[in-house]
């Protein structure tokens, strides 16, 4: 039996490894679409990169991998059905294996791989679903984030997260929910569930929510890039505003932690790190997303990118527009009302009207239920008690904000404080 060089083999399984990282959840959504379900999906997936990396270092690597993946994964599901016990005829196994579309080995060079994932979204979204249900469906199977990093972003037990997706894969399997993306006197009202995990999967990837790593570029372009993909489709001021508010947060991102993974605090980051062409780009956007429509009000991801727009356009943090922060975080109170966009709002009144008077809201806000465990709002209220030099509350906040967070990079930031504090 042939067999590849070591070296080879070792380069070839990282180059596997590299793909998994970059297309898998791509691989998987066609999949879906060629398999017609969740857990074929996921099996053909994991045999088709099995396969992968005990074929590519004898045969070399194929032009295209992701088609030979899709293709690997779809063939070994049918030779997998072919020999699976569970059927009692061959009938029954012919039926199966012939409701797989009938398709070429390799996927052709215009296959819609791309719309797959819009698709896979849009089926996980769909309002049969409850929404909570809905996100975490959709962050597991479209992005792959496991079980327990949804768990944790949600503050759920993860058993108890477990379930709700396998009701969910349940619920579309039995109910027949149509792997497509819906006509468009659908898309409005589905559209805003789509838009909502879309930007937590930014989210993750702005600052992950646990583990070593704070930044995880993986998650956050494939934010974007599906983001880019949803304004292809359906270039609405609310599609246009996400994508334009995930471009400027990214567009920091060289400049949010040192070589070493600290966080580095937005007014100390070096601004002529910050990607301009990306700012460029983003603020076109925001002026889209802005322009006057009859009869529709501003939606809350086109205020949240002008907010970031104003941040991002500043030749400082001194000289940020603070004034015209705090009043869009007012409407976007109004629009969105939410603990978090209040506590956003209380820094930005700091900033404008001095530490003190941002203290008074978060002291307020803080005396509710909703923010009482959230470890931004301990560490939003111990920033605001060390710029007034009250080193005691200061320390009393940072401490709780450390207790509260999971995130190995959040830690050490506080850590930090708290020795700066102690110096």
């Amino acid at each position: 039996m042939n067999s590849a060089p070591a070296s080879v083999s070792h380069d070839i399984a990282q180059q596997v490894a590299d793909i998994f990282l970059r297309d898998s959840r791509r691989v998987f959504a066609t999949l879906v679409r060629r398999l017609g379900g969740f857990d074929l999906a996921e099996e053909a997936l994991q045999e088709a990169f099995r396969a992968a990396l005990e074929q590519w270092p004898l045969q070399g690597m194929p032009s295209n991998p992701v088609a030979w993946l899709v293709s690997a994964g779809r063939f070994k599901t049918i030779d997998k059905l072919r020999r699976d016990q569970r059927w009692t005829s061959w009938d029954q196994v012919s039926e199966q294996v012939n409701a797989l579309p009938d398709e070429s080995a390799e996927l052709g060079l215009d296959e819609p791989v791309e719309d797959d994932q819009l698709r896979l979204i849009f089926t996980c979204c769909h309002p049969a679903l409850a929404e909570n249900a809905q996100v975490a469906l959709t962050l597991r199977e479209v992005c792959g984030l496991t079980t327990e990093e949804i768990a944790r972003a949600f503050l759920t037990p993860a058993p108890t997260l477990a379930q709700r997706i396998v009701r969910a894969k349940a619920k579309i399997r039995d109910a027949g929910i149509p792997y497509q993306i819906p006509e468009s006197d659908e898309l409005a009202q589905r559209l805003p569930s789509v838009l909502r995990v879309v930007y937590l999967v930014f989210n993750e990837g702005y600052l992950a929510s646990t583990g070593n790593q704070a930044l995880r570029a993986d998650l956050s372009q494939e934010a974007i890039r599906l983001g880019r993909l949803l304004m292809a489709l359906l270039p609405e001021p609310e599609v246009v505003g996400l994508l334009a508010l995930m471009l400027l947060h990214e567009s920091r991102r060289p400049a949010r932690c040192s070589a070493q993974g600290e966080i580095i605090a937005l007014e100390q980051q070096d601004r002529s790190l910050w990607q301009q062409e990306i700012i460029a780009v983003a603020a076109a956007l925001v002026q889209q997303a802005l322009r006057p429509r009859p009869a529709r009000v501003t939606g809350s991801y086109t205020l949240q990118a002008a907010i970031a727009a104003l941040h991002a356009q500043a030749p400082s943090f001194q000289a940020t527009d603070w004034p015209q922060i705090a009043g869009l975080y007012q409407v976007l109170q109004h629009i969105q009302p939410s603990p978090v966009v209040q506590l956003n709002h209380a820094v930005a009144v700091a900033m404008r009207d001095g530490p003190a008077a941002g203290l008074a809201l978060i002291d307020a806000l803080l005396q509710g239920d909703d923010l009482i465990n959230y470890h931004l709002a301990h560490a939003a209220k111990a920033d605001l008690h060390r710029r007034m030099g009250q080193t005691v509350q200061a320390r009393s906040a940072y401490e709780r904000a450390l207790v509260l967070t999971q995130q190995v990079a959040e830690q050490r930031f506080l850590r930090r404080r708290l020795a700066e504090l102690a110096g």
